[in-house]
């Protein structure tokens, strides 16, 4: 379908960005809300030392704070006022470092403006989190370096860039071997008609860029990211009946998912997994995703994606992981949690997390998504 050129996109965005929205509760829609989840203790005290300003001119739609971050280099697609980068800085330690970039000058001079306030808040010697002003689709524009991020997040923006080819292969590029994509944003339950991806205000709104949810999939296999994990989904609601009536049936999500840039002589075949514990904040139960729960000292059965992702990732020291077929006894245990089907659809995770939660039957395994 035709779309406004990307130069007159950007502009349209920066305008909206910068001019039209003064605070979240300026947006029309909820799309760029995030939603109602329990956060770690660790995440909500690191919350409450943003300065307010920038918690005020935060427009993310989801949580994009990964877990086991310590020492992490960390760049931020489209940071904006800085909120997450800042929460970023207080986990990832003086010894690590967050970069965010970000399209709008005015959005990026507030971050600037507090790195100061809260390097001292935090007790850092010096700065550990640096904003840049350019494209996310042109990261060689600000001379970010190959292989020099171990994590790329971004909240709620790729929806906002015309090319998101461009995005993910951005990303992938700066990542290093075992590197890790984390990402909210919003998608479509289908493609999206011309009059939606022309309008003005659904582009600032964060819905006439949505993905279709499928060519995520199909995007990140040609990019060369491993097939993405879905985190979580919530649902979009349109407030505007103007708005409403433009976009018709079309059904809206905020998904969070990660891609995983996995070399080669990681993919092994599946495997069985033991989560350590100890990460901070999960230090007994890492809800990986929406399709695996690791719980201290369970045996988890998983597949050869996951297996590769685990052994050449940041989490390879928090797991004992072998072979399928190695250790029979431990396969045989009341303690072993075995593979269901995958979800890969963030409209039919949203239907299941809506559904009654059957009761567990004696002995059994309680995950996100109800019994094992």
């Amino acid at each position: 379908m035709a779309t406004p050129c990307g130069g007159q996109i950007h502009r349209e965005v920066q305008d909206y960005y910068g001019k039209v929205l003064q605070k979240s509760e300026d947006l029309k829609t909820n799309a760029c809300i995030t939603s109602a989840r329990p956060l770690p203790k660790v995440v909500r005290d690191a919350l409450e030392r943003v300065h307010e300003e920038v918690v005020t001119r935060y427009y993310g739609c989801g949580l994009v704070i990964p877990e086991c971050l310590a020492s992490c280099r960390i760049l931020d697609l489209g940071s904006g006022s800085g909120r997450d980068c800042y929460l970023l800085s207080q986990l990832v330690g003086e010894r690590g470092h967050v970069t965010g970039i970000d399209m709008t000058e005015g959005q990026v001079e507030v971050a600037k403006k507090h790195i100061a306030y809260h390097m001292d808040k935090f007790g850092y010697r010096k700065p550990n989190v640096e904003f840049l002003q350019g494209y996310m689709e042109k990261l060689g524009d600000a001379v970010l370096a190959d292989e020099s991020y171990d994590i790329v997040i971004s909240n709620c923006v790729i929806n906002l860039v015309p090319d998101k080819r461009a995005v993910l292969r951005e990303a992938y590029r700066v990542l290093k071997p075992g590197g890790e994509m984390y990402f909210s944003d919003v998608y479509a339950s289908q493609h999206l008609s011309e009059t939606v991806r022309k309008h003005s205000v659904l582009w600032g709104e964060c819905l006439a860029g949505a993905l279709y949810w499928r060519d995520l999939y199909s995007i990140a296999e040609e990019v060369g990211f491993s097939p993405p994990c879905l985190v979580t989904a919530s649902p979009i609601t349109i407030g505007d009946k103007e708005l409403e009536g433009i976009i018709g049936d079309c059904r809206f999500v905020s998904a969070t998912f990660r891609l995983f840039k996995v070399p080669g002589s990681s993919r092994t075949g599946p495997g069985q997994v033991i989560y350590n514990g100890g990460i901070v904040g999960h230090e007994r139960e890492l809800v990986f995703d929406a399709n695996f729960t690791f719980k201290e000292g369970e045996v988890v059965d998983v597949d050869a994606e996951m297996a590769a992702i685990l052994r050449s990732s940041r989490f390879a020291e928090e797991f004992l992981i072998r072979g399928s077929r190695a250790n029979a006894a431990a396969s045989q245990s009341c303690c072993r949690k075995e593979m269901k089907e995958k979800i890969c659809d963030p409209f039919q995770l949203l239907e299941r997390l809506a559904a009654p939660v059957p009761a567990c039957h004696p002995g059994g395994t309680c995950g996100p998504l109800g019994c094992c």
